[in-house]
Parts: C-alpha cells; sequence; structure tokens
C-alpha cells in the first residue's frame, strides 16, 4: 500500500502570525494564496525584501507591539492601543513613557515574578514527591 503524502498548507492569516507580521501589510500575492510549510520554512529561513522590511520598521501586529513595549496584549488594550503600530510608533512611545505603559510594564514584571515563584515552588515539590 502506498501512502499519499499531502502538502500541508495553510491560510495566509495563519502563516503571518507564525512570521510575526501584520497581514495587511503583506504584499497582495501572500495574502490571497496559501502557504504550505516548506514556503513557511523557506520565509523564515531566507526572507525577502517585503518580510525583512515589515519585521523591522512594521506596522506590527499586536502580539509583537505587547512585547516590544515589555507588556501583555491586554495591557495594550487597556493603554488604548488597538492598532498595529510602526517601529517608529513603539520607539516613541519608549521615549515618551507614558503613565499606563509604565503601570502595564510594572503589571508585567509582577506576573513575571509570579510566574518564576510558581514554576520553583513546584519543580521543589516534584524534587520532594522524587525522592519520598
Amino acid at each position: 500500500m502506498k501512502s499519499h503524502q499531502t502538502t500541508q498548507t495553510m491560510k495566509p492569516a495563519t502563516a503571518a502570525k507564525k512570521l510575526g507580521v501584520y497581514l495587511p501589510a503583506t504584499p497582495a500575492e501572500f495574502q490571497e494564496g496559501v502557504v504550505s510549510r516548506a514556503e513557511l520554512d523557506e520565509l523564515q529561513a531566507n526572507p525577502p525584501e517585503w518580510l525583512r522590511e515589515l519585521r523591522l520598521n512594521g506596522p506590527h501586529p499586536r502580539p509583537v507591539v505587547a512585547a516590544k513595549l515589555g507588556v501583555s496584549i491586554a495591557g495594550l488594550a487597556r493603554g488604548g492601543v488597538t492598532e498595529p503600530l510602526t517601529t517608529e510608533q513603539i520607539e516613541a512611545l519608549k521615549r515618551d513613557r507614558p503613565e499606563w505603559l509604565e503601570k502595564e510594564r510594572a503589571t508585567q514584571a509582577e506576573v513575571r515574578k509570579e510566574a518564576s515563584r510558581i514554576k520553583k515552588r513546584n519543580a521543589e515539590r516534584a524534587e520532594r514527591d522524587a525522592r519520598s
């Protein structure tokens, strides 16, 4: 019996998410087609000029904006940022340090600290249980 290997494809929105770019800013041929796993791997390994430009200057999708600002996506929304931002806009926010950004960065730092504490506690419990 011969198995037929089908090519895995994904919608452009999924591929854009995996590439960390804002779909409406991608070329029309990218938005209108489907992307195979091999094509995605090639885009990641050898990004074309349009992809390099988008990653460098944006506009960036919310997850990328949040990461660059050091806040959560919910924190962006609380701060009133609902649209994609360019690198220049992100840098301006970092320079201006609005109150909401400082508050959300502090919140994010607390969340990370708590997650680290829980991870350490769970590791200690697992080690203790393994010895028992």
